[in-house]
């Protein structure tokens, strides 16, 4: 188990702090244009703060909620990154035993429809036996949030809503402790456009996929780009999980945000973004974040003390074999649950 010398991240700076938040100011990586996010039916978030100044949303925060998991992640092996393997998560094979997804990759993290919606029940009955007793009555929020730390640790700190009927009647939810977002302020429309060429037969069916098609494209110039983050520290202690929890957690959110910010900011094709001069906390004043390299150094020893502790599952890849419902059952479990979005999981 590590000492407290061993350990870089100093929590006794934050035991009365309700939030840390942070902020990281940044600019594209070439040029002056970028490309933000877009909405089905709506296109980019610009909106007028009251003062006049035009504002555009660049990402938003179930994106960089996910985003902030996938740096953890190692395509070339799929895998988590090797200084944090021995974390807790849950995995979908096919019947090849490769790997399909996981959790750290899907959406709806725990509630994906891969692991819980298959033939193969293992992790549905797993949980279902777990939270026997919270079918009535307020939800053991403790409890709920020591069995996700258990199985899929990650989840603890990016939200996960069981909206499942036969899990206690769809009521299990963990709100976000680490979120953020992005925006950029004193926005400019950069307009542009181009061509799909076809070299055969300029004058084909568009509709069927020949011919030239010009399309427009909308960039945007600002005054100022700037990410934020918030780690809801009331609401992580609020969880009474061990020490040793708290600890892995918190150095775990600050890697995330670490290395989100060192590695992850192409966000788009045409956003690609660096960060300009550095990430500051704004609250508590006087609390610096470790490096990227001391926070890595502190989640792999906090994971070892955890895992001795028992508060991992062991082993600590939860896997299931992904053989699709039948169709009946599937088109239940649609009508039980409605449609859902990954806001759900705020």
């Amino acid at each position: 188990m590590p000492n407290e010398t061993s350990i870089t991240l100093d929590l006794s700076k934050l035991e009365r702090v309700p939030r840390l938040l942070m902020e990281a100011d940044l600019r594209p990586l070439q040029g002056s244009r970028f490309q933000p996010t877009g909405f089905a039916d709506l296109g980019a978030a610009r909106y007028t703060l009251p003062d006049g100044t035009e504002m555009l949303l660049v990402e938003s925060a179930q994106s960089v909620a996910n985003r902030m998991e996938l740096v953890c992640w190692d395509e070339a092996t799929a895998d988590l990154i090797a200084p944090l393997r021995g974390l807790p998560y849950l995995r979908v094979n096919r019947r090849d035993g490769h790997m399909l997804t996981n959790s750290i990759l899907e959406a709806h993290r725990i509630n994906s429809p891969y692991l819980l919606k298959g033939q193969d029940k293992k992790i549905f009955n797993l949980l279902k036996e777990q939270v026997a007793g919270f079918e009535t009555g307020p939800v053991d929020i403790s409890r709920l949030a020591r069995l996700v730390f258990e199985y899929d640790t990650g989840a603890v700190l990016h939200g996960v809503f069981l909206a499942q009927p036969d899990l206690a009647g769809g009521r299990l939810r963990l709100t976000r402790v680490l979120s953020g977002f992005i925006e950029a302020k004193n926005v400019r429309v950069a307009e542009s456009g181009g061509v799909k060429n076809d070299r055969v037969d300029p004058s084909g069916d568009t509709k069927s996929g020949f011919g030239n098609v010009p399309f427009p494209r909308t960039e945007f110039t600002a005054e100022k780009i700037t990410a934020y983050f918030n780690l809801d520290l009331s609401l992580l202690r609020g969880y009474g999980l061990p020490d040793n929890a708290i600890r892995l957690l918190v150095a775990l959110a600050l890697f995330k945000v670490r290395r989100f910010l060192s590695t992850g900011l192409r966000l788009r094709t045409a956003c690609d973004l660096r960060v300009d001069g550095g990430l500051r906390v704004t609250q508590p004043e006087g609390f610096t974040v470790p490096s990227e390299h001391d926070l890595l150094q502190d989640c792999t020893k906090l994971i070892a003390a955890c895992r001795v502790e028992g508060l991992c599952a062991d082993p600590p890849v939860t896997q299931v074999t992904w053989v699709p419902p039948t169709k009946k059952v599937a088109k239940e479990s649609a009508a039980d649950e409605g449609l859902e979005t990954a806001e759900e999981e705020e």
